[in-house]
């Protein structure tokens, strides 16, 4: 049963956000990872609820106590229908500009022809980028900078204030723990899945070398 809703788009600390919340709960949460660890059933769920056929929201995220990043965090308000007593975090970065700057350093390289670009998982992509931007063209860059400031303003205005936290990244643990009503935890906040870390684990080197385009930013995945 979910107690957290991630509605924060990638790139915005979910890989921190899901070890953060994992901390807190001691439950996992899933994140795009996950789908990665199970593709062949995950990538086909989802994509069934992108096109509106369907989803078994049990059957996808059972056992799992949190939820954030894609594909989750695109169906943010049908999962807080079906989980209304779940808190919706909404991670967010400082600026669009340092999102973008980020996505292109990393996800957005991978999302056509990455390592896990199967047909289904590339469709579910396609599917959950045009449900949450709209259909804008990943290419232009003031469309898709519309659709996120639109994006925002969904969560804000179909979440319920008395369940929303908004997130910035490198909040720490205080917004999370006051939401939910638990301690905060002796241990430092985890800051994970930098550009930097993300060149290195995948290989994925940009011109000049790792952390050439590095936003400079902590716990950024």
């Amino acid at each position: 049963m979910l107690r957290v809703i991630g509605a924060g788009l990638p790139r915005t600390g979910t890989m921190t956000l899901k070890r953060a919340l994992e901390t807190l709960l001691g439950a996992p949460c899933h994140h795009m990872s996950e789908v990665f660890a199970d593709l062949d059933r995950q990538a086909p769920g989802f994509l069934a609820a992108a096109r509106g056929e369907g989803a078994d929201w049990d059957g996808l995220l059972g056992g799992y106590a949190a939820a954030v990043d894609w594909p989750a965090s695109a169906f943010h308000t049908e999962l807080a229908a079906a989980y209304p007593e779940a808190v919706v975090v909404l991670s967010r970065r400082d600026s669009f500009d340092t999102w973008w700057r980020s996505c292109n350093a990393t996800i957005f390289t991978g999302m056509d022809t990455g390592e896990y670009a199967t047909p289904e998982w590339t469709a579910m992509i396609a599917a959950i980028w045009d449900k949450t931007f709209e259909g804008a063209d990943r290419a232009d860059r003031d469309a898709v900078e519309a659709a996120y400031d639109r994006y925002h303003e969904r969560v804000r205005a179909t979440v319920a204030p008395d369940r929303l936290v908004e997130f910035t990244t490198g909040a720490g643990w205080e917004p999370l723990c006051g939401a939910l009503g638990l301690p905060v935890p002796a241990e430092p906040f985890p800051y994970l899945n930098t550009t930097k870390e993300w060149h290195e684990r995948t290989g994925n080197v940009p011109p000049g070398g790792i952390g050439a385009e590095s936003d400079g930013s902590r716990g950024a995945g």
